[in-house]
């Protein structure tokens, strides 16, 4: 009886240090990550058997044991995920437990418009398109109740997202990162500037994205739109014209255009546009609620890339003559 209690004691260490070195050798050493996904509501059972029967070479029934034995059987999280290269047993239960999901991204350009945001996050193929179909404003309305109309509320960056996610938690998150920026910089301001609201900055903010690539550039041409708004004058940027225009802008402005009011026309209208032209970054926003001091009215493109900076329209006309018109 003792030699049979003892032999089934040694044969349950050796089962237990096997089950052990089972749970701590990686699965799978070569090929590509695979990917498997656990649907909402599943149990223990059923999720081991959709990682089988995604590839992952794990024997369910080990897994199951692991679970239990660690105390985890109940909570296993719903989601898409990947298995790497010398994942062992161990580390996919708390993959699995912890809902380290697959990782995605999307990345938003600075400059963009929503309309251009919207149809790179459509065109996403990791993503839920929950919020195809819904007008602008009914998507608006699913993200923040103080604004109607989209343009220039979401912060341009890289956006990661676990597979699989709806498109409105990458709404959310952009809009987050631009109101938080927004909020961080008006709180700052020169109380002095010629805004009413950090919706207005917003709005300049824009405009100085859509004139510039130039970082350099950028306080500048906040300063001389500043000045223009102090004074009274027209803004006259061309951006804000091309905005207006929508699908009828062609690739370039003529006189007509620039006499055409829209409502975002500067040249028609005086003072800021009623929304933004784009999604402006980080600098923009800087360059809209920190202005350079400066004395200019005007600029003018060299057609380098930098602009020419004057402070009488005199100079600005002579500047035009020999950047624009090459007299």
């Amino acid at each position: 009886m003792k030699t049979t209690l003892r032999r089934l004691f040694l044969f349950a260490i050796i089962l237990g240090a096997s089950f052990l070195f089972w749970a701590d050798r990686p699965i799978t050493t070569e090929g590509p990550p695979i990917e498997f996904t656990i649907q909402s509501g599943s149990g223990l059972k059923s999720s081991m058997r959709q990682i089988e029967e995604a590839g992952v070479p794990v024997a369910p029934i080990l897994m199951m044991a692991l679970a239990q034995f660690k105390g985890e059987a109940a909570r296993i999280k719903a989601g898409t995920y990947e298995l790497k290269h010398g994942t062992t047993p161990k580390r996919l239960l708390e993959q699995i437990v912890r809902g380290e999901f697959a990782q995605e991204a999307v990345t938003i350009i600075e400059g963009w418009t929503f309309r251009q945001m919207r149809q790179e996050i459509d065109a996403h193929p990791a993503l839920k398109h929950d919020t195809a179909g819904l007008t602008d404003a009914e998507l608006m309305a699913k993200i923040s109740p103080d604004f109607k109309q989209p343009e220039g509320l979401f912060y341009p960056d890289t956006y990661l997202f676990a597979k699989n996610s709806s498109d409105i938690l990458v709404y959310r998150q952009a809009h987050r990162a631009m109101m938080k920026r927004l909020d961080e910089q008006w709180a700052k301001r020169d109380p002095n500037l010629p805004y009413k609201t950090p919706y207005q900055a917003l709005t300049m903010a824009s405009i100085v994205e859509k004139e510039t690539g130039r970082r350099e550039e950028r306080t500048l041409i906040a300063g001389v739109f500043v000045n223009r708004l102090r004074h009274g004058m027209l803004l006259q940027t061309d951006p804000t014209v091309i905005y207006g225009m929508g699908d009828a802008y062609e690739g370039r402005i003529r006189k007509r255009d620039l006499q055409t009011d829209t409502p975002h026309n500067t040249y028609t209208r005086v003072g800021l546009p009623p929304t933004p032209i784009a999604l402006p970054g980080a600098e923009s926003l800087f360059a809209a609620l920190n202005p350079a001091p400066t004395e200019a009215l005007y600029f003018v493109s060299r057609g380098d890339g930098s602009s020419h900076f004057s402070q009488t329209l005199d100079e600005h006309n002579n500047a035009v003559n020999k950047y624009i018109r090459g007299r």
